[in-house]
This record gives structure tokens, C-alpha cells and sequence, in this order.
């Protein structure tokens, strides 16, 4: 089995999908916060794209255990976050043309990054490479890698079939 925690509207046949709201096509209504109404280590892997930066900082560490918990021994979480790193980047060469921030919302390079990397007030807590890998190995993660777009070191090819927003994604990968 394998797991998309926090699809949002757009779930995806042939997983469990999980989300906080009752939408159509969701498995497993739960806030992560509560906990996940599945067994333990019932996935090979899971998938988390765009969806841990909308919590708070406090609740990032028992959020990645609770994903923990329900892979299997040997499964992989993969995560896609926004990419602080490679906003600032962008902000200090003054490209504008990077940010998905309309200049009706905010004309300056300032100004859209900082839209940007808190999506117009829904994301709570940025990410950097080395602040995702920190919180993986609090949550008891070990071999926490960066990986590519698309691009998996993981055993499980199809783990990087939800990869999203090539452009300002951070995607990392940890086994249990």
C-alpha cells in the first residue's frame, strides 16, 4: 500500500489518500495532528507533497513520526516542501519571473518572495535542506536524502509519480 497525506481536492487513484477535510475521493479523514486511522507499518511508502509547511513549527516532528509510524520497516516518506533556499536565490539575482506571484499581488522581487514562500498566509513554516533533514532525524528517520525532480533513490520507482512544482519544490526522501 502506499499513502498521499494531505491530497487536498485532487486525490489519486490507487493510493490511500489522506487529507483533514471530507473531500470526495479522500480515504482517511484526519487531521495528522490526531492521528492517521491506520494500522501500524501498513505502507511500503508515503508521499507528502505541498501539504508539511502548512502546519506549525511545534507539530512538524510529531507529524513526520505519525507518517512514521505507519510505514512499514524499510519504507521511505517522500516530501515535497517549498524551497526556501532557492527562493532567496532567485530574490537575491532579482528574478522576478521565478516567483508564481502575479505583479497585481505584489510588483517588487521583495514583495513576491515574500507571498511566495508563505502562499499568500497558508504556509506556517518554511523549509530549508538541512531544517527538513534536522526534523526527519528528530522523528526518527534515518538515511535522509535530497532528492531530484522525478528523481527517487528509493526502491520504489512510482514514489515520485505526485511530484508537483518542479520549479520551487524541495523534494526529500527518509526511511523508517
Amino acid at each position: 500500500m502506499r499513502l498521499n497525506w494531505g491530497c487536498g481536492p485532487q486525490p489519486v487513484p490507487g493510493w490511500i489518500n489522506a487529507d483533514r477535510l471530507p473531500l470526495p475521493g479522500v480515504d482517511v479523514v484526519a487531521d495528522i495532528r490526531d492521528g492517521l486511522a491506520l494500522p501500524d507499518a501498513c505502507v511500503a511508502y508515503a508521499v507528502a507533497m505541498h501539504a508539511l509547511q502548512d502546519l506549525p513549527y511545534p507539530d512538524l516532528v510529531p507529524a513526520l513520526a505519525e507518517l512514521r509510524r505507519v510505514l512499514a520497516p524499510g519504507g521511505v516518506l517522500r516530501l515535497g516542501v517549498p524551497d526556501l533556499q532557492r527562493a532567496i536565490a532567485a530574490y537575491l539575482r532579482d528574478e522576478a519571473a521565478y516567483f508564481h506571484v502575479p505583479d497585481a499581488d505584489a510588483a517588487d522581487v521583495g514583495g513576491k518572495l515574500a507571498v511566495q514562500i508563505s502562499w499568500y498566509g497558508s504556509v506556517r513554516t518554511p523549509f530549508t535542506w538541512g531544517f527538513a533533514a534536522e526534523l526527519c532525524a528528530r522523528a526518527g528517520f534515518r538515511d535522509v536524502r535530497r532528492c531530484g525532480y522525478r528523481t527517487t533513490l528509493s526502491r520504489f520507482p512510482e514514489i515520485v509519480a505526485l511530484d508537483n512544482r518542479e520549479r520551487e519544490t524541495l523534494f526529500v526522501e527518509a526511511t523508517r
